[in-house]
């Protein structure tokens, strides 16, 4: 593979990396927390999708010329019961290690998605948005962090794309007090994209995490 090329394609992820996490910053240190009613809102679904959809349009834009069965890995891990069931444990490691950081940090509160209840006329706009948390965003930022992103920096080592990739991942949520929590749960993310050799197992985790947080935090 064409040595310069990776690196061309890798300076490409950096700079989507560095102005999402700019981005993100911006808005962290300019509004402060998120309104605690985001997940009711239509127009943050809207916003929400047509960011995501941005984001995987420069994704598949850093991908082009690649296999994109190789630079994603979208392929079968090796064993879908032993993938799903690493997968099972780790949702709920990261579950415990979010409950136990949550009252210290409070990022689930920074991030927007700890609404103050159920309120079932406001339900329509809750599915769209939770579609977009735990659907829509796990998808579009498996195949960034854990697709393209994982592929490029596996040329310096599996531990390497593991680790920086859970940086990247943490850095650019945006969420200073979630920083320790993203990275953990980026790297639980990479760390099975690596034992598998497959994204899906990675996408079906941050799908099950954020489904599982979005519940809890209206029914918490």
């Amino acid at each position: 593979m064409n040595q310069k090329r990776m690196q061309r394609r890798l300076t490409a992820w950096w700079v989507l990396i560095g102005v999402l996490t700019l981005l993100n910053f911006s808005a962290y240190f300019t509004d402060g927390d998120m309104p605690n009613d985001v997940l009711y809102r239509y127009e943050a679904a809207i916003v929400g999708f047509l960011f995501y959809m941005l984001i995987l349009g420069i994704v598949l834009l850093i991908a082009a010329g690649f296999d994109r069965r190789e630079a994603f890995a979208l392929r079968r891990p090796r064993s879908w019961g032993a993938a799903l069931g690493l997968a099972v444990l780790l949702v709920f490691t990261m579950l415990i290690v979010a409950a136990a950081l949550e009252p210290v940090l409070h990022a689930g509160e920074a991030q927007g998605l700890d609404p103050p209840g159920w309120d079932p006329d406001r339900a329509p706009a809750f599915l769209l948005n939770a579609i977009v948390v735990a659907v829509v965003g796990p998808i579009v930022e498996e195949l960034t962090f854990r697709g393209i992103g994982f592929f490029l920096l596996a040329q310096f080592g599996q531990v390497a794309a593991v680790l920086v990739t859970a940086v990247a991942f943490a850095l650019t949520h945006g969420i200073l007090e979630g920083l320790p929590i993203f990275f953990i749960i980026g790297v639980a993310l990479a760390f099975i994209r690596a034992r598998t050799d497959s994204i899906y197992p990675s996408i079906v985790m941050h799908a099950g995490f954020n489904a599982i947080g979005v519940i809890a935090g209206v029914f918490d």
